[in-house]
């Protein structure tokens, strides 16, 4: 019985074809948006790296050295020196505005980065304020837009030469921007003879997983130490913690999930309030079919079935749909900027139910309707 009723379902939608798809325009919107949200949510998640430790221009570049000798054992992964300013890169015809990042030979496990092409620089060039540098992926394609090898290539940074030896592996979006748009040089050579300046910005420190808060306590007490002090007063330096960060992007994404989450709930309820009144309409239409149904012995529960069936198919197809133009959409993100936004299988299944869910809420008011309709009238209705 079921699959009779699903085959009657099947046809009465190819028969009102545009009308189904009009109807279904609500649901495709509301589990679209609830897919999406659900992957750009995971892909912020994901950008959670390290936690970042900074400081005020008090510090000097051997704190580096000295946190990591005095607390690479316990809480600490590794630390560097860094400074940061915007410079326009060029080679050849193609000139390209991009953030240069200055920092010790130990950047790669502090941030995360892996060198794709060629290496990275040594402590010998970070003495020496060696004039070599690694690239991101898109300085990479807005400075040699027709291909190559860029490793051992040299760019204009300011007006200096560098040599390019190495191409950064992609990180993609992040909670910042594009990771990928920029240079990363010695921050010697980038303090000193760029920014013709004597003194680091940050100090960059990688705690071990799950030890960020001990590395914070220990890093104030060593350097309230080194800086001499005294109890009571307040540090000379601040410490922003990439936990922090995350914390507050994370407490504004959730007020724009919750906007977003809003407009999918009504997104949804105004296409099921669409599949309901679709669903009356068809009734009253099929009015007479439905006398002869039961004039011929179908059950009321049989006719309960067949138009419940159709607004839940009516639902479903709108769901799946929705899961195409989320799938779409998440492809077009992670095309257009790089930002690992996975199509959630968990959130496949929760479009699916909500559709359905709202295809037998909103269908079942018809079908019931249908079902009770007397044999009699329905046979004398034009």
């Amino acid at each position: 019985m079921f699959q009779e009723a699903l085959k009657l379902a099947f046809t009465s939608l190819a028969r009102n074809l545009r009308r189904a798809v009009l109807t279904m325009l609500g649901i495709i919107i509301g589990v679209g948006s609830v897919i999406v949200m659900i992957g750009i949510g995971t892909a912020a998640n994901s950008r959670m790296g390290p936690v970042a430790v900074g400081g005020i221009p008090v510090l000097l570049p051997r704190d580096a050295d000295l946190i990591e000798q005095e607390l690479g054992g316990s809480s600490i992964q590794g630390a560097t020196p860094e400074v940061r300013t915007s410079q326009a890169a060029v080679f050849q015809n193609n000139n390209y505005l991009t953030s240069i990042q200055g920092c010790g030979a130990g950047f790669g496990r502090i941030q995360g980065w892996t060198v794709k092409d060629g290496r990275g620089f040594t402590q010998a060039e970070v003495a020496a304020q060696a004039k070599v540098c690694l690239v991101g992926s898109t300085v990479v394609k807005n400075l040699f837009p027709g291909g190559g090898d860029p490793v051992g290539q040299i760019v204009r940074i300011g007006k200096l030469p560098f040599e390019i030896i190495g191409v950064l592996g992609s990180k993609g979006a992040g909670m910042m921007g594009d990771q990928d748009d920029l240079v990363i040089a010695p921050y010697t050579t980038v303090m000193r003879k760029l920014m013709g300046s004597d003194r680091i910005q940050n100090l960059l420190v990688s705690a071990r997983d799950g030890r960020s808060s001990q590395a914070e306590r220990e890093i104030t007490a060593l350097l309230r130490q080194r800086l001499r002090t005294r109890p009571g007063e307040e540090s000379p330096f601040t410490i922003r913690k990439q936990d922090d960060l995350v914390k507050m992007m994370t407490q504004q994404a959730d007020v724009l999930t919750l906007f977003l989450a809003l407009a999918a709930g009504i997104s949804l309820l105004v296409g099921g309030i669409g599949i309901s009144n679709i669903m009356l309409v068809t009734v009253t239409e099929r009015t007479r079919e439905i006398g002869v149904r039961r004039a011929l012995g179908a059950l009321r529960g049989w006719i309960l079935l067949q138009f419940l069936t159709e607004a839940v198919v009516l639902a479903v197809a709108g769901g799946t749909f929705g899961i195409v133009l989320a799938a779409a959409t998440l492809w077009g993100i992670r095309a257009a900027t790089s930002t690992p936004a996975p199509m959630q299988s968990w959130a496949v299944l929760l479009g699916l139910g909500f559709s359905a869910t709202v295809g037998v809420a909103a269908g079942f008011l018809p079908a019931l309707k249908a079902s009770r309709l007397d044999v009699i009238e329905a046979l004398r209705y034009e």
